[in-house]
This record gives C-alpha cells, sequence and structure tokens, in this order.
C-alpha cells in the first residue's frame, strides 16, 4: 500500500480552551497537529501521538520562526490556526506598558508573523489560515480598549489578506467567538455566567473550524460570528 503522508496543521496556543479542543478536532480529522503553548502537563499528550505538543513562547520570535520552518520543511502544512491570546481588562490608564506590549504582541504580531512564514507554502497547497478572533473586534470595549483593539487589527488584516491570497487558493477564515468558558479571563474582574446558555464552549469554536474545512473547494467562508444564546456576566469577588 502507498504510503501517503498526512497533511499537518499548526495551532498556537494549544495547551488549553480553544486551541487544545481545535488541535483534537483536527486530529480526528486527520491531520497531524503541531500544538504550540507553554506548558502541556495537563494535555495528556505524549510521544507517537497525532497532536506534537510543541513548548514555545510565541513572543520568543526567533524560535517560533525557527520551530514553524522545521515543520514546514518536514510536512505539508496545510492549515495554520492563530488561536493565542491574552486579555487583561479594566481602565486603560491602570494598563502597564508591559500588558498593552504583551496584548498587542500576542493577539496580533504573532499572527501576521506566523501567516507570513507560511504563506508560500500555503500558496502551493491552498491552504487555510484559521484567525480565532473575537467579537470586541466590532464593538466598543471601554474596560478592554487596548484587547478589542488588537482582535479589530486581527480581523482587518484577515480581511486584507484574504483579497490578496484569494487568486492563489489561499482560505483566510476568521471565527469570532463571543464569552467562551475559558481561562481568558482570568486576569479580568468578571466572568462568564452559570447558565450553560450563557458561554460558548472551546468544542463550539473546534466544531466551526470543521465546518469551514468541510466546504467544497471554491467556497470559503470568510467569518464566523459564534454567540451564546444568553448574556450573562458574572462578577468575581473581590479578594481582600
Amino acid at each position: 500500500m502507498e504510503n501517503v503522508e498526512k497533511e499537518a496543521a499548526i495551532v498556537t496556543g494549544a495547551s488549553s480552551g480553544i486551541g487544545y479542543a481545535v488541535s483534537q478536532k483536527l486530529s480526528t480529522l486527520g491531520y497531524e497537529v503541531f500544538g504550540f503553548g507553554r506548558d502541556f502537563g495537563k494535555t495528556g499528550w505524549k510521544a507517537g501521538d497525532p497532536v506534537h505538543p510543541i513548548v514555545c513562547d510565541i513572543l520568543d520570535t526567533d524560535k517560533l520562526c525557527e520551530c514553524v520552518r522545521q515543520i514546514a520543511a518536514q510536512h505539508q502544512v496545510r492549515i495554520l490556526v492563530n488561536n493565542a491570546g491574552v486579555g487583561y481588562y479594566g481602565l486603560h490608564e491602570e494598563l502597564s506598558p508591559d500588558k498593552i506590549k504583551k496584548l498587542v504582541r500576542t493577539n496580533l504580531e504573532a499572527p501576521m508573523i506566523l501567516t507570513q512564514q507560511l504563506l508560500r507554502h500555503f500558496k502551493k497547497c491552498a491552504g487555510y489560515v484559521i484567525n480565532i478572533s473575537s467579537v470586541t473586534a466590532g464593538q466598543s470595549n471601554p474596560h478592554g480598549c487596548a484587547y478589542g483593539a488588537a482582535k479589530a487589527g486581527l480581523s482587518s488584516f484577515s480581511h486584507s489578506l484574504f483579497d490578496e491570497a484569494r487568486k492563489y487558493g489561499v482560505k483566510i477564515v476568521t471565527i469570532a467567538p463571543d464569552m467562551t468558558q475559558t481561562n481568558l479571563y482570568r486576569n479580568a474582574d468578571f466572568r462568564e455566567g452559570d447558565e450553560p446558555e450563557s458561554y460558548l464552549l472551546p468544542e463550539d469554536i473546534a466544531d466551526a473550524v470543521e465546518w469551514v474545512l468541510r466546504q467544497r473547494e471554491g467556497v470559503v467562508v470568510t467569518d464566523i460570528t459564534l454567540k451564546p444564546q444568553l448574556h450573562r456576566i458574572k462578577r468575581k469577588p473581590l479578594v481582600l
């Protein structure tokens, strides 16, 4: 029997939440997945699994690019999922310069660099760049304006790049989830509501990724917005 090499996918922020769910989904779809993250101690992934954990801080640009080049040299990378994100919330005047830099670099700079590194490969194989943005990209975000601005930049980048690369068969997709049950809000003074209808699950975003990939050749779903049925936000108790 002919040995056919599996197509590969790269997912950032793969050690938990949406990135973990997307990595698991892509592996069940037959992709060899390279998941980037800083700590995979809770995933249970091990050598030989279809999801390969790559320990890398995506803000370490040199290491990030070197890892991607090595993967692309040995595998046909068909999918990039830019999922890694960080959020800081509160009055903008209370954010430190370091937090603002981390917000912009994680949510916008790293996806732009990763896409640049792989775009020539995607032009050869009609690949996918799937950017996990946020509903905050399209609305006003008091108490979260830096995060919203970074995600708005990511969405704008996606839309412009699609028009630039579509003639080569490259698909650029933006998925914008609303409140999702992840640890993104660990630095916030609020969390998702108690009712299951008041938040998304990481698996919901993973299902959206699968739906994007199942469209017939020639059809591109460029934007997906996912919202829970109910709008509920719970304030976290003050820690004295």
